[in-house]
């Protein structure tokens, strides 16, 4: 038996800085019924992912801000209640970009059936999703890094992060990976394998702690975190040395301008390339990527961690800790248990 209520996150105000638990209201709303063509869907896994604090500013950007007083949304495992699409049937488990909610109507187009017995269904979200995605197409088509070369990943603990630093060693490259503590440091080194790992808040000089690290210069430089980690990495370029740029996370919740050296002079020494870049940039070549990610994870390539935080009351708990560094790998909350 369905409930008729729920539970629904609203951003209620933009936030200035650091978002507080005041800028959203956990609201009780009906559940849906789904119509012809639609599904209705309960809400197992929600992923939180940084990208989301520039859609709660009203700044132009590459997808349209949240509107305020309205669900947010972003990427969810969940299982089919009930069906009126001649395309799934009740019991399928479905992703999609779907609403913060415990349960949210789509339409058929707007979710794409996963198969539970070929990995967690938590993996549709991080590895096997959109973060894998990102992960393969950024560093693949914009990095193409060759055996030998020194592959630099910011962020390198995170969702991201770790897969890329993991797919630049399958190709052969020395991996050196910038993370916020031993913790993280020794599960980089140890875990996934990379060659060297630099826990950035233990040194006074990122530069030269870095520099230490890649003796042999950077030949592509991983981008997610900005700020002097950026600098730092993008004055040791190599010659033709490549730089996706993939996030900014040290300047998301600042409120003044983000100012630091100027790059035009150090890509133009180097004949570097620096692109940024979504992975909805790929979309045409999803397939192809998880492919490839599904034969790496089965064949032992590839290692993933998830930071899965329980209830939906903890949503934005989440949320807010991705920019205090708490998560290992991609940060989920579980929301519900299959009823299959």
């Amino acid at each position: 038996m369905l409930p008729e209520t729920q539970q629904q996150i609203q951003l209620v105000s933009r936030p200035e800085g650091m978002p507080e638990e005041s800028d959203f209201l956990y609201k009780k709303v009906d559940v849906p019924h789904p119509s012809q063509g639609e599904v209705l869907i309960k809400t197992l896994y929600l992923s939180v992912d940084p990208y989301m604090r520039g859609r709660m500013s009203d700044a132009k950007s590459y997808v349209e801000p949240f509107a305020l007083n309205e669900a947010l949304s972003g990427g969810v495992v969940g299982e089919v209640m009930e069906s009126k699409s001649e395309q799934f049937k009740q019991g399928d488990f479905v992703v999609g970009m779907l609403p913060w909610q415990e349960y949210s109507l789509a339409g058929e187009k707007e979710v794409r059936s996963i198969d539970p017995d070929a990995a967690p269904l938590s993996t549709h979200l991080s590895v096997l999703g959109l973060t894998g995605l990102t992960a393969y197409f950024g560093l693949l088509d914009i990095g193409q890094p060759k055996a030998g070369e020194t592959v630099v990943v910011s962020g390198a603990a995170g969702a991201v992060g770790s897969v890329v630093g993991q797919i630049a060693k399958i190709k052969g490259a020395r991996v050196v990976g910038i993370a916020g503590s031993e913790e993280k440091v020794n599960y980089l080194k140890e875990t996934l394998g990379f060659d060297e790992a630099i826990n950035y808040k233990e040194t006074d000089d990122i530069y030269s702690t870095l520099k230490e690290a890649c003796p042999d210069g950077v030949d592509v430089y991983f981008e997610n975190v900005g700020g002097e980690i950026g600098d730092a990495a993008i004055s040791l370029l190599n010659k033709h040395g490549r730089v996706p740029v993939c996030g900014a996370i040290s300047s998301y919740n600042k409120t003044e301008r983000d100012l630091g050296p100027r790059v035009q002079s150090k890509l133009i020494k180097s004949s570097a390339l620096m692109k940024g870049f979504v992975v909805n940039d790929y979309s045409d070549r999803f397939k192809e990527g998880a492919t490839e990610l599904g034969q790496w994870l089965s064949e032992g390539k590839l290692q993933y961690e998830e930071t899965i935080t329980d209830g939906f009351d903890n949503v934005t708990d989440a949320f807010l800790g991705l920019f205090q560094g708490k998560n290992l790998g991609k940060q989920l909350v579980k929301v519900a248990e299959p009823e299959k």
